[in-house]
């Protein structure tokens, strides 16, 4: 969902409503644990498939490839993820979640079944199609059936699966070909697919609300049809043919006139994939081209890294997992560290800055490794790499978001990780040309004069490593350096391309950040397709997790002096849950709710004493006084959240923005989560 012409005015109903409305809260548990399942599917695929690579080649053959299994994965999902938000806006999220995986669990089947690497990639591509629905519209059924209050603590689940599954992917696919074969790395899917969708059927319910949407089905597969003809170029090119033949020529003129069409179709579309009025916007336009890079260098090492560890350092599948972790932990640490540090500080232009300079410094070690290279010293080249990666994927979202109108939120955040999802693409073609161009004439020149045994060549060692076993041990040890050389020069090529987005980054410019996006979604680090939300969803997903955040903190403290009372903050809580439920038993509320019996005792006296509250036998009700009361707290908690959204919150902020602040501040005053017993005034009472 990349636009906001589709948005209701007004939130959704959640559809298997919490326990607010009296309903079971575990039907929302089981189905949000279904949808986990769905988005753990598309996100395993994204990292386990790696590590299986060296020994998929060496069984199908056409090592120069390789990097097209990953490749068509990526196309394919990040063309679909628009596709699909538009069409669960359209005809239903539910049937269309099931579709989804459907697809997918078909195009895994297929993959399992490949009999050679041209079966494999083209269902591989089908598999990316159900990917991308899978990770979009899983986040999006989240919005249909809780309330926006708990938003950001679901959504923060996914982000969790996109974290465990890449730290799983590696370990899990190694195990897979150590103990199994290659092709349950793809079969693997079948049987938790089968349960998720088993579940979304008996638990899910959600009704059927057609939103219009006019889809850009044209101005998608003109983009996907530009990115596809530059990942040929890249991947042919100077292999299969010449840079001067008239295959690859012929790419170059494709590939201009499907960008040109693109751009006029971009223009007129009703609501463009990727609106052209975007590249207004310097910060937008630099951080897309930053974010490519990124890509570029994040996705295109990982698929060699495996490689380098199985055939030149003799690692075994499972191991080199285990080797790659301090690469993720690297990613996953200064993420968290950076995100932490922007929410605090409000600056961000030296994390991008920082990060490349980290990720070009990494590249250059990584092209220091030989095969004679140890443990600590490779783990700690990955972990460097990692952080570098880490400092500026996720700070770059942020920046995005707080350049951009309210209006553009959703698109522009969709649009920074489309850019990067490119440059994945084409950072694994380009990778994988370089790789395979220069592994088949070094594995030439080290057996130069050799006598070999019958049947062993120089391109038949390229395309099978296993083939190394039947080398005397001189003439193996000749090869393994080649094999070494040409996968580390690969990164030494990716070096001069971070250079430039370290040049580029110095060109933002930091402005003052919107606390509304200091909420960063660890998804978006580690998603190698578009994270797509509308603009509505990214502002009530951030607003709820950083509305919760202040309501275990100081909001209460906070919102009785912005209405000008003299209050307990526990008063201040008390009085709101009361609005909201119509009155409490204060023994109760100490039960349900984790304010000390001490703080709920003294707040309801001094309700009662300052004439707010009255005694009904044991439950309290609000007077015509604590209602006005009451009143002047909510606007407070309203104006507490409305200030997070900085310059969104303008007078002509849109009706929906308004009725989101609104709804949040109902759901989240008085609610049982909140501590407003900490930090209470001196002498207040």
């Amino acid at each position: 969902m990349t636009q906001d012409a589709g948005r209701p005015t007004s939130a959704p109903d959640p559809v298997v409503p919490g326990p607010e409305e009296g309903r079971p809260k575990r039907a929302v548990l089981v189905a949000i644990g279904a949808l986990l399942l769905g988005m753990l599917l598309a996100a395993l695929d994204q990292t386990i498939v790696s590590t299986a690579l060296p020994t998929i080649v060496s069984d199908l053959g056409g090592l120069d490839h390789l990097s097209w299994v990953v490749t068509a994965y990526l196309l394919a999902s990040t063309a679909a993820t628009p596709l699909w938000g538009k069409l669960g806006d359209q005809y239903g999220r539910k049937r269309l979640f099931q579709a989804a995986i459907v697809l997918f669990l078909t195009g895994s089947a297929l993959c399992g079944l490949a009999q050679d690497m041209g079966q494999l990639i083209g269902f591989r591509g089908l598999q990316g199609l159900g990917g991308g629905g899978l990770i979009v519209l899983s986040m999006a059924i989240v919005g249909d059936i809780v309330p926006p209050r708990e938003r950001g603590r679901y959504q923060g689940l996914f982000g969790a699966v996109f974290s465990a599954a890449s730290v799983l992917g590696p370990l899990l696919g190694g195990l897979f070909v150590d103990q199994l074969s290659w092709r349950w790395v793809f079969y693997i899917n079948i049987p938790v697919g089968v349960v998720a969708l088993l579940v979304i059927a008996s638990v899910l319910h959600i009704p059927v609300r057609r939103t219009p949407h006019t889809i850009d089905y044209l101005g998608t597969g003109l983009i996907a049809g530009v990115a596809a003809t530059v990942v040929l170029m890249a991947s042919l090119g100077g292999v299969t043919y010449g840079w001067g033949s008239w295959q690859i020529l012929g790419l170059a003129a494709l590939g201009a006139v499907l960008l040109i069409a693109f751009v006029r179709v971009e223009r007129r579309a009703a609501e463009p994939v990727l609106p052209l009025k975007l590249f207004h916007s310097r910060t937008f336009t630099l951080c897309a081209v930053i974010g490519f890079v990124v890509g570029f260098a994040m996705f295109g090492s990982m698929v060699y890294l495996p490689t380098f560890l199985q055939v030149v350092q003799g690692v075994s599948p499972t191991l080199s997992g285990v080797h790659m972790l301090p690469m993720v932990l690297g990613m996953l640490l200064c993420s968290t560290v950076s995100g932490e540090l922007v929410s605090r500080t409000g600056r961000y232009k030296v994390f991008p800055i920082l990060g490349t300079a980290v990720t070009g410094i990494g590249l250059l070690l990584l092209h220091q490794l030989r095969e004679t290279s140890g443990v600590v010293e490779t783990s700690a080249y990955f972990f460097v790499f990692g952080c570098g990666l880490g400092l500026v994927i996720q700070v770059l979202v942020l920046i995005v978001q707080n350049s951009v109108s309210y209006q553009d939120l959703g698109v522009a955040t969709s649009g920074a990780t489309f850019f990067r999802s490119i440059g994945a693409s084409f950072g694994v073609s380009v990778f994988g040309s370089i790789f395979a161009g220069s592994l088949t004439p070094k594995i030439a020149d080290a057996l130069a004069g050799r006598s070999l045994p019958p049947g062993v060549t120089p391109a038949g060692l390229a395309a099978d490593h296993h083939a190394l076993g039947r080398l005397p041990p001189g003439e193996r040890a000749g090869v393994v350096h080649a094999y070494a050389t040409s996968i580390t020069d690969v990164f030494l090529y990716g070096v001069p391309v971070v250079l430039l987005a370290f040049v580029l980054a110095w060109f933002l410019r930091e402005e003052p950040l919107r606390a509304g996006v200091t909420a960063p979604e660890a998804s978006e680090v580690l998603a190698s397709n578009p994270v797509e939300r509308s603009s509505y969803d990214e502002c009530a997903r951030a607003l709820s997790l950083l509305g919760s955040r202040e309501g275990r903190r100081k909001i209460y403290v906070d919102i009785t002096e912005r209405a000008g009372l003299d209050l307990l903050p526990a008063a201040s809580w008390m009085l709101l849950r009361i609005r909201h439920d119509g009155s409490v038993e204060p023994a109760v509320l100490a039960q349900r709710t984790p304010v000390p019996l001490r703080a709920i005792t003294g707040a309801a006296r001094q309700i009662e004493e300052r004439g707010l509250g009255v005694r009904y036998g044991l439950d309290l009700t609000l007077t015509p006084r604590g209602r006005e009361v009451a009143d002047r707290l909510f606007r407070a908690r309203e104006r507490s959240l409305a200030e997070l959204l900085g310059d969104w919150w303008s007078p002509e902020r849109p009706t929906d923005l308004v009725e989101l602040v609104e709804e949040l501040s109902r759901e989240m005053c008085g609610s049982d989560e909140e501590r407003p017993w900490r930090r209470e005034p001196p002498g207040a009472g």
